[in-house]
């Protein structure tokens, strides 16, 4: 009888079982191990990200990851935001000690979607409550909706005019690897940990 053909996919999930079997098999049974994000496939170049930081620093993703080697979390909130904000820069901060001196090879950016409630002062000492070495981004208006139209994402205000309202924004963590390219979206609420560890993969 001919042997049936065997699809990738289960060849990747014996060759993780029979190495996990295996001494000194750990880096390739945590390559084909899958990622606690969902993963791009294929990973694609990170869109463009030049804004000015709270600290009126340019900034630009392509030089942060692909051009020094590091990698990077991007997330879009709001000083104001009620919960997924400040939920998610804490367990940053979170993932970010558990990273030890990997921690120096990654950088955390929060892109304001509220330019015109958060300037660049509201913006640094809210990053900063949370760890100080988080990245706040503080574009104008318009600044802000080009780089939302290159990500391909969407930021609006909800309820009335005046200084209450909320701004329905993507609530998913980015994350970029080490050569400047999107490899994982990362849910609200993942845990610190399995942040951590998905971060380290894309250094190695």
């Amino acid at each position: 009888m001919r042997a049936r053909p065997t699809s990738p996919r289960f060849a990747a999930l014996a060759a993780w079982a029979a190495c996990g079997a295996l001494a000194g098999c750990d880096a390739a049974s945590a390559a084909l191990r899958p990622f606690h994000g969902v993963a791009y496939d294929p990973p694609a170049a990170a869109p463009a990200l030049r804004l000015p930081t709270s600290a009126g620093r340019p900034f630009d993703l392509a030089r942060a990851t692909g051009d020094s080697g590091r990698a990077a979390l991007v997330f879009f909130g709001y000083t104001h935001c009620p919960d997924v904000c400040p939920t998610t820069l804490a367990d940053w901060a979170r993932a970010r000690r558990l990273l030890g001196a990997d921690a120096e090879r990654v950088r955390f950016v929060f892109v304001t979607v509220d330019p015109e409630r958060d300037s660049a002062a509201v913006v640094r000492r809210y990053v900063a409550q949370f760890d100080s070495t988080i990245v706040g981004l503080a574009p104008s208006r318009a600044a802000l909706d080009e780089t939302l139209a290159a990500w391909r994402l969407a930021a609006h205000r909800e309820g009335g005019p005046d200084s209450a309202y909320t701004v329905a924004h993507p609530a998913q963590t980015f994350a970029v690897d080490a050569e400047g390219r999107l490899r994982l979206l990362h849910a609200l609420g993942t845990r610190p940990a399995d942040l951590a560890a998905d971060v380290r993969r894309l250094l190695d």
